[in-house]
C-alpha cells in the first residue's frame, strides 16, 4: 500500500527521538522525549506509545505498518535491551514485546549503530552494496557489519561491537571496564582525550591552551586544526592512525566494498579522511589494496537516528 508508514525510534541515554517515515525515507513528522521520563520501562513505553499515536492522529490517511527501534545494547534476536549502562532500566528488558503489546503492531529492535547500517543500506550510500561496514564516530564508537546483504548479528545478537575491540592492550580506561578499547581513541571523546594528553606532554603553543580543558570538545579540536594549529592536527593524525589500524583489521575479516564513517567526528572531513587514507594505504595487506572505498555517510542530516530505525522496520517487516 502506498500510504503505509513505519515508526522509527532511537533510544538514547538522554533523549529518545521518534518519527513517522514513508518508504522513500521521508520523515512525515517527528518528536522527542527525555529517556528518563519514567524510572520503569513500562511507564516509558506507555509515554512513547502515546506520543507516537499523537503523530499518527495527524496523518489519518496513512496506516502504520510496524515499528523499528534502535537502542543501546539492543538484542536483535530477542528484542531486548540488555544491561545498558546508560539507561535507568537495569537488567534485561523485553522492550520490543512491551511496545508491541502497547501499539498492536510488529516491532523489530536492534543495536543503535546496527540500525544506522540498515539506514545506510536502505536510504543512504550503501544502496546496491552487499558488503560494507559503518562506523559511527560519536561519543563512543558504534558499528555495523553487512555481509552479502545481511547484517551480521552473531548467535548472541551483539556481533559487530567494534568499538570494544582492544586496539592497545593496557591502554586507556573504557566505560566497559576494560582498557585499550578502540572507542577510547577513535571517537569524539577519544580525540579530546588525545588532545588533552598532547597539551600535557608538550610545551608548544596551541589555541587549545586558551580554552578551559574541562570544556574542550571535538568540534573545538576540529576548528583549531582547520586553522592550522599543529597540536590539533597531530591529534587528528594520531586518531586517523588508530582508526586505520582498526579498518585494515576489519577488512581482512569481511572484505567490504565500502566503509562509511558517520557521526560528529566524521564531519571533520579532510582533517580525518586524508590522514586516514594515508595510513590505510600504509597498513593494508596488498591483496586488499584499492578494493574498498572509505566514504562519509550519505544518510540525510534531517534525523539519521530515526531514519536508521525506520529503515530497520522497512527491511524486516
Amino acid at each position: 500500500m502506498d500510504n503505509e508508514i513505519v515508526a522509527g525510534i532511537d533510544i538514547g541515554g538522554t533523549n529518545t527521538v521518534y518519527g513517522l517515515v514513508d518508504k522513500e525515507g521521508k520523515i512525515l513528522s517527528e518528536g522527542k522525549i527525555t529517556t528518563d521520563t519514567s524510572p520503569q520501562a513500562d511507564g516509558f513505553v506507555k509515554t512513547l506509545a502515546l506520543e507516537i499515536n499523537k503523530l499518527l492522529a495527524g496523518h489519518k490517511g496513512y496506516s502504520l505498518k510496524g515499528i523499528g527501534i534502535g537502542a543501546p545494547n539492543g538484542n536483535y534476536h530477542k528484542g531486548t535491551i540488555e544491561l545498558a549502562p546508560n539507561l535507568a532500566w537495569k537488567g534485561i528488558v523485553p522492550f520490543a514485546d512491551k511496545m508491541k503489546k502497547e501499539m498492536g503492531k510488529p516491532v523489530v529492535l536492534t543495536n543503535d549503530a546496527t540500525a544506522a547500517a540498515v539506514g545506510e543500506m536502505i536510504f543512504g550510500g550503501a544502496k546496491g552494496i552487499k558488503d560494507f561496514i559503518i562506523l559511527t564516530l560519536g561519543t563512543g564508537l558504534g558499528s555495523g557489519f553487512v555481509v552479502n546483504g545481511e547484517v551480521v548479528y552473531g548467535h548472541t545478537g551483539f556481533a559487530g561491537e567494534y568499538g570494544h575491540v582492544i586496539i592497545i592492550p593496557g591502554g586507556r580506561e573504557c566505560g566497559c571496564g576494560r582498557r585499550g578499547c578502540l572507542e577510547t581513541y577513535v571517537s569524539a571523546t577519544g580525540i579530546v582525550r588525545t588532545a588533552k594528553i598532547l597539551l600535557e606532554e608538550r610545551k608548544s603553543k596551541s589555541v587549545l591552551r586558551e580554552i578551559n580543558p574541562a570544556v574542550i570538545d571535538s568540534k573545538m579540536v576540529a576548528e583549531a586544526a582547520a586553522g592550522g594549529d599543529k597540536l590539533s592536527l597531530d591529534a587528528f593524525d594520531y586518531t586517523a592512525e588508530i582508526l586505520a589500524l582498526a579498518i585494515v583489521n576489519a577488512v581482512v575479516v569481511t572484505s567490504p566494498e565500502a566503509i562509511f564513517l558517520f557521526g560528529g567526528l566524521a564531519k571533520a572531513g579532510d582533517l580525518l579522511f586524508l590522514p586516514l587514507k594515508k595510513y590505510v594505504d600504509e597498513f593494508i595487506q596488498p591483496v586488499f589494496r584499492n578494493t574498498f572505498d572509505i566514504l562519509p555517510s550519505a544518510i540525510p542530516e534531517t534525523n539519521p537516528a530515526v531514519l536508521g530505525a525506520a529503515a530497520l522496520a522497512w527491511k524486516e517487516l
